[in-house]
């Protein structure tokens, strides 16, 4: 459980970062887009998980290597932002945040499935109707 400072601070930083990844550091991501989409903040405030979501691009982990190899540049970028609100610029740990697309395959294959009446019962008649 994230203490509110935790929780204030990771949303700040989650802020940051979504800016600086529009405005300073777009060309890593070309013509996709980055979603930071949770931020989570240890105990001491020293290190930063950042869980990022990628649309339209292929290739993600290229992606997520690039990032680790900038990282030094974007915890700079964050702390000129950042520098005169905290006493300490967290490290950032970045990882892929797949939930999109687990919910979208979960959601094909709930649509795919066909449940047949129990012996006895009627059909679904409002289920029949909506169709």
């Amino acid at each position: 459980m994230d203490t509110k400072r935790q929780q204030k601070f990771g949303r700040q930083i989650q802020k940051d970062l979504s800016d600086i990844f529009q405005k300073e550091f777009k060309e890593i991501f070309g013509k996709g887009m980055v979603t930071v989409t949770e931020v989570k903040i240890s105990p001491d405030l020293s290190v930063a998980r950042c869980y990022l979501s990628f649309l339209l691009i292929d290739d993600r982990e290229a992606v997520m290597d690039e990032l680790e190899i900038r990282n030094k540049a974007i915890r700079n970028a964050l702390a000129n932002r950042i520098r005169k609100q905290v006493r300490i610029i967290p490290n950032l740990v970045f990882f892929l945040d797949d939930t999109a697309e687990y919910a979208a395959k979960i959601e094909a294959l709930f649509e795919g499935l066909v449940i047949p009446p129990a012996d006895g019962e009627e059909p679904n008649r409002v289920a029949d109707e909506i169709d």
